[in-house]
């Protein structure tokens, strides 16, 4: 290397970095993105492939519709009790840590629960991957800010990928790889704990540190010298609008997880192409979480995609009830479409308040008190199937809550901020 091209490679080190420090933070970096992308993957298997072998685990455990739409309610629980928790862990142990442990307890939960032989087993074998689901959801953005903060946007964008793809591809493969290992439900689902094994490895280099830092990223943060006062954010309109919203988007999500397989199923889909039809809804959020964010974030009001999206979702749940089988990819598409509410939600809670700390606050707002919201909905879907023995009562409850998310959200979507509110 000539003096000028030495002295070009120092300036472009930060200050006090070694050359062997800058290797070994750059190495480090690459460790972290495919730490991302291999935690990502497995945010959602534990759901999806679930959804997929429904049937089966009911009859293989004995499940009334009742404690199976229990089961589909489980995921929405387990974000809102165990979500809130993970700032807190990673503020003690270390982002990375906290993530590493979240892997290996999905990877645990998803061995227990298919040899758990009950269902009260079963239960909370499902908890246990739900648990580390939702530490590793939580502070996969606090990752991706704090290692590649000049690129959040394309970071966050291929988390988002990974997520929709492992969410879709557990979906598509469990009913032939179930197939393939012999027929039998156990090992079709615990075979999901293989990914998520491999996702504790990339994390245990950076545990000891702590999730360390990257070159330029000063450890020590000086003191504020005067802290804002945490907001007043239930003052907030647009706040419970927003949390409604997540709310309502989260429950059709995750009654759409839990049971559209078996919808189709009941209509006369082989279980294989039902488990293809959920992948085509769940994959949908490929490449519409790129495009959705950055059509939000330039407009003023984000009404209009809300109502969009929910024009979509009550076209594809009214083809759900008229004609299940016969137009079965085109409601899987117009389902997924309507999904993508989820990364809209995401880019709103980002444009409705003005500060750091007010997205913060605002963000476990929405999330925590909309993921409550969520719960009943997927364990009503279960009961109403069962006393009415068809879909017909259940589709019509899917639909209609189409119609408050739809307000709420166009609500949400208007320019103001949450800090405006809140000082009122």
């Amino acid at each position: 290397m000539s003096p000028t091209e030495r002295g070009t490679a120092d300036q472009a080190r930060p200050r006090g970095t070694t050359p062997g420090a800058a290797r070994r933070r750059a190495w480090a970096a690459r460790l972290v993105v495919v730490g991302i992308v291999l935690s990502a993957l497995n945010l959602r298997p534990a759901i999806t492939s679930l959804g997929a072998l429904l049937e089966e685990v009911r009859d293989g455990l004995g499940m009334s519709g009742s404690v199976a739409g229990l089961l589909t309610s489980v995921p929405p629980l387990c974000f809102a009790v165990f979500g809130v928790t993970a700032p807190r862990l990673a503020r003690r142990f270390g982002p990375a840590a906290v993530v590493c442990a979240g892997m290996a307890a999905i990877t645990a939960g998803l061995l227990i629960r298919p040899y758990a032989g009950n269902t009260a087993g079963f239960l909370a074998g499902s908890a246990l991957a739900l648990m580390g689901i939702a530490v590793s959801n939580v502070l996969m953005p606090v990752i991706v800010k704090r290692w590649f903060p000049d690129r959040v946007g394309s970071m966050t964008g291929l988390y988002s990928m990974a997520l929709a793809l492992g969410t879709s591809l557990a979906a598509a493969v469990t009913v032939p790889l179930t197939d393939a290992l012999g027929g039998h439900w156990q090992p079709g689902l615990a075979v999901w704990a293989t990914i998520a094994a491999v996702a504790v490895l990339p994390w245990l280099p950076l545990v000891r540190d702590r999730g360390a830092a990257p070159a330029g990223e000063h450890r020590e943060t000086p003191p504020e010298p005067a802290r804002a006062a945490p907001l007043r954010i239930s003052r907030s309109r647009t706040a419970w609008a927003l949390a409604v919203f997540f709310g309502l988007q989260a429950t059709a999500a995750y009654i759409t997880m839990g049971w559209m397989p078996q919808i189709f199923r009941d209509a006369g889909v082989p279980a294989g192409t039902a488990g293809v039809l959920l992948a085509v809804t769940m994959v949908m959020g490929v490449p519409l979480a790129f495009v959705i964010p950055r059509v939000a974030a330039r407009l003023p009001h984000q009404g209009p995609i809300v109502l969009f999206l929910g024009v979509c979702g009550l076209a594809g749940h009214a083809g759900l009830y008229l004609a299940p089988a016969g137009g079965a990819w085109a409601w899987a598409v117009l389902l997924g479409v309507s999904n993508c509410a989820f990364p809209l939600a995401l880019t709103m809670v980002g444009m409705r308040a003005r500060s750091g700390p007010g997205v913060a606050q605002l963000s476990a707002f929405a999330q925590s008190t909309g993921y409550l919201i969520s719960i009943p909905g997927p364990l009503l879907v279960g009961v109403l199937y069962q006393q009415s023995g068809g879909w017909g009562l259940p589709i019509a409850l899917m639909a209609g809550l189409m119609v408050p998310q739809m307000v709420v959200g166009f609500l949400a979507g208007r320019d103001r901020t949450v800090e405006e509110e809140a000082a009122r």
